[in-house]
């Protein structure tokens, strides 16, 4: 049981991220309602929906409400608006799972920090200097007010500590867990039909995400070069997720280097089809020079594909020994470690008997039961 056998609490849950699935948030907003909805058999929970997602979700059970809200993320409907919804419901509790909760809301409030991207690379967003205070109002407001902080990773939770000097004890580490579509697939033919619909004709290197400055898809572009020119390496790039018309330097760094050929652009990748990609690569590359958590590492290493990563931020804390590692700041040290990847065959099969044991230390389950701890340890205060 979630709560004493005599008390029964009503507990909100900002969901207003759900169904996004290409964002991460959208990814830990999903499991942790379904992981609370398993568990708990006792309180009752209030989940705050947008529109587009309100009709689609499905009610578990009576003691789950469901509450349409208008207010997007980041908007001044979520600082003016939100909060009369919130306090209207009478919540004994809030679980914001971004940072972006309500100044107006002081009710007792947990918040999740996925990470502190936007202070070491703000993006076309922040260019503003109201935008950028106001970010920071916000973000230092809600860790500060909130009972209880939870960060996904250690390096996050330091990063908390570090710019917002929150005391240590009030921030738990909960790491997040990779989903069970991502294995092993044995099914060639699917492989095999996902390489002939993207046009990809020859082994090739893999990345994924968005296409966001703090994601260094310049320099592994320029890695990429190497491989082909320096090493003679006959292999194409893949490059999933949108292209962003604001970041308009990673097309313009592979027209320069004349490689738009050999680098294949997916568009956005269906969750459905992420795993053939996984299995379909020969190596998978995070070239980021900030990640808070690194979740795409552990669905490469699900699927049985060596991982060669950036050595910063939570990334070496994640992946463990079961990556090699490369200075984001130097293409050329990227193409080496992708070289030796793809040319020691020891190792290759190394590091995949290695991903396979790193994310057995991973579980979405865990995170749920970690997370409702939390919410007893606040609700018992």
């Amino acid at each position: 049981m979630l709560t004493q056998e005599h008390k029964k609490y009503r507990i909100g849950i900002d969901a207003r991220m759900y169904g996004y699935a290409q964002t991460g948030i959208g990814n830990y907003i999903r499991h942790l309602l379904q992981c609370i909805f398993e568990m708990d058999k006792k309180n009752e929970y209030v989940i705050f929906l947008m529109p587009e997602e309100y009709d689609k979700f499905n009610l578990p059970n009576k003691r789950i409400k469901k509450i349409g809200v208008s207010a997007k993320w980041y908007g001044w409907k979520e600082q003016l608006l939100f909060p009369f919804q919130l306090y209207k419901e009478n919540l004994d509790l809030i679980h914001f799972t971004h940072f972006n909760s309500p100044i107006l809301y002081s009710k007792k409030s947990i918040v999740t920090i996925h990470d502190i991207t936007p202070f070491f690379f703000p993006g076309h967003k922040m260019k503003s200097i109201i935008r950028r205070t106001g970010f920071r109002t916000v973000f230092s407001l809600s860790v500060k007010k909130a009972s209880k902080v939870i960060a996904v990773s250690e390096n996050t939770k330091n990063d908390i500590v570090e710019h917002f000097k929150i005391k240590e004890d009030k921030i738990n580490v909960i790491y997040e867990g990779t989903d069970s579509q991502f294995k092993v697939i044995s099914n060639n033919q699917k492989i095999a039909g996902i390489k002939k619909k993207y046009n990809i004709t020859k082994p090739f290197i893999f990345y994924t995400g968005v296409w966001r400055n703090h994601k260094n898809l310049v320099g592994l572009i320029k890695a990429f070069e190497i491989l082909r020119n320096k090493y003679k390496l006959d292999y194409q790039l893949v490059l999933g997720g949108k292209e962003d018309p604001y970041y308009p330097e990673v097309r313009e760094i592979w027209e320069k280097l004349r490689l738009e050929n050999e680098i294949i652009r997916t568009g956005f990748i269906d969750q459905k089809d992420l795993p053939l990609f996984y299995n379909a690569a020969e190596v998978f590359v995070i070239p980021s020079f900030y990640e808070g958590f690194g979740l795409i590492g552990l669905e490469a290493m699900s699927c049985g594909i060596p991982v060669i990563s950036s050595n910063t931020t939570s990334l070496p804390e994640i992946l463990g020994n079961a990556a090699i590692y490369f200075n984001p700041n130097s293409p050329k040290e990227m193409a080496e470690k992708i070289k030796l990847v793809l040319t020691d065959k020891k190792l290759y099969n190394e590091l995949k008997e290695r991903g396979f044991k790193q994310v057995e230390k991973y579980s979405w389950e865990k995170m749920g039961r970690k997370t409702m701890e939390i919410y007893r340890k606040v609700l018992g205060n």
